[in-house]
């Protein structure tokens, strides 16, 4: 039986190894044949640095399938299974951009929220539609997982302007439930976090073991000092008031919404010390592409978890598996509303729990009354999440400044004049579209 082709764009990145590391723990679900790890000439080096340790990882493990190295998009598309996106447009040098050119306004930088992430959506998203045409010609039945962040937006922009198959995936639930199980010291298998919201504005509403509610006691951990945080993200203690009053697990980039005036100090705090997250990440990853060159390594290093994507091979090639097997398994995605959230229109990208089968992502809740402790929030970054997906396809900065004057981060018009003019002259060379 003919195994898989795979195609993952932003091959030379360095959580590749994670995925090779995926497919090879779930080699006995998924037949791989070929991996085309694809880039482009500026990510060269680094394309073949990755892609040699990802020869050397499946070989060690004894298996069959061939890695291919290639700056060939449309060689790598071509009759693929599944297209895995995992790229970062610009680099790492755009991402200290984002991080820091909105801190000088008082307002938060970071690569996915805020204005720092409708920067690197408006990078993004053409680029992800040149994708999906090629796709739509050379690969029109393969299912595209999207890591590429900000995942909910640029998942939105494919189910909206192309006919290709895609779900949205983030690492942030699963590290959500594995830092759970953790702290409680049960199996993760036993949890079930009944999750609701968009990507990176995210709830668990409730954690379940078996028919047991356990919400209370992982808010009584949290309120101990237990950690439910991210790589990425300061691990400031909730609210013992507020935390209480919610009754919910607040995903931790929820920190840049709720404790936003904090967030913003820490953020320029670490801006003028040369230590933004963008700026640690490069280091990271110099120290990771020196182990990953050593002809000797032959697994996935421990140092990868420095970089933030712990357990993004649990969710990625999990997710693969669950469709090409018809698994019906619960996955947490991002999917199309069609109706669960009261106020978001049909056709926009929600996060929640749903089953994966051979047909992609079923939510498992129905048209459900959210709870008006969160709503308001949600349906704020919706509004501007529509606004822009609609920038930055059609090239209207009308829409982005409203996209910007909705976003609940931005305090002013004034100030979202300013943040749009200099987003869109320090981006100039990516953002050809306006």
């Amino acid at each position: 039986m003919c195994g898989l082709k795979i195609c993952v764009i932003g091959g030379g990145s360095s959580y590749t190894p994670e995925l090779i590391d995926g497919f090879i723990k779930r080699s006995n679900e998924i037949k791989v044949d070929d991996i085309y790890l694809v880039d482009i000439k500026e990510g060269e080096e680094k394309l073949n640095i990755v892609g040699n340790l990802a020869k050397r990882m499946i070989k060690n493990a004894g298996l069959n399938t061939s890695i291919h190295l290639t700056l060939n998009r449309r060689e790598a598309l071509k009759g693929a299974d599944f297209v895995i996106t995992q790229f970062r447009v610009g680099g790492i040098d755009a991402r200290i951009k984002d991080e820091i050119f909105p801190l000088k306004y008082n307002v938060l930088g970071q690569e996915t929220t805020g204005p720092g992430g409708f920067a690197k959506a408006l990078r993004t998203i053409p680029i992800m539609l040149d994708i999906t045409k090629d796709m739509q010609e050379l690969c029109p039945d393969a299912w595209l997982i999207n890591f590429t962040n900000p995942s909910g937006l640029v998942t939105e922009a494919v189910l909206k302007y192309s006919k290709i198959k895609c779900i949205g995936l983030c690492n942030v639930p699963i590290h959500m439930k594995m830092n759970i199980a953790k702290m409680l010291d049960l199996n993760p298998e036993d949890l079930y976090l009944d999750f609701i919201g968009l990507n990176h504005l995210i709830w668990a509403r409730k954690v379940w073991i078996k028919n047991q509610d356990i919400t209370d006691n992982v808010i009584n951990k949290l309120l101990d000092g237990a950690s439910l945080s991210v790589k990425n993200i300061t691990d400031l203690k909730w609210d013992a008031n507020f935390l209480k009053a919610l009754r919910m697990i607040p995903c931790p980039y929820l920190r840049y919404y709720y404790m936003n005036d904090v967030m913003v100090m820490e953020e320029k705090e670490l801006a003028s010390k040369g230590k933004t997250r963008g700026q640690l990440v490069r280091e990271v990853e110099e120290e990771l592409f020196k182990k990953y060159s050593n002809p000797d390594l032959k697994d996935k290093p421990k140092e990868l978890e420095k970089r933030g994507g712990a357990y993004y091979s649990d969710a990625a090639v999990s997710l693969i598996s669950a469709i090409f097997n018809d698994k019906k398994e619960i996955h947490v995605v991002n999917t199309l509303n069609n109706g669960i959230i009261d106020g978001i229109p049909n056709n926009c990208v929600i996060e929640t729990n749903c089953i994966i089968d051979s047909r992609g992502a079923t939510p498992l809740i129905k048209k459900e009354d959210i709870p008006i402790e969160i709503k308001g929030l949600i349906l704020a970054v919706k509004s501007y999440e529509i606004l822009a997906v609609e920038s930055a396809v059609k090239g209207d900065k009308e829409k982005a400044l409203l996209a910007l004057v909705n976003h609940p981060l931005v305090p002013s018009v004034s100030v979202a004049k300013n943040l749009l003019n200099d987003l869109l002259n320090m981006n100039k060379k990516y953002l050809t579209q306006f």
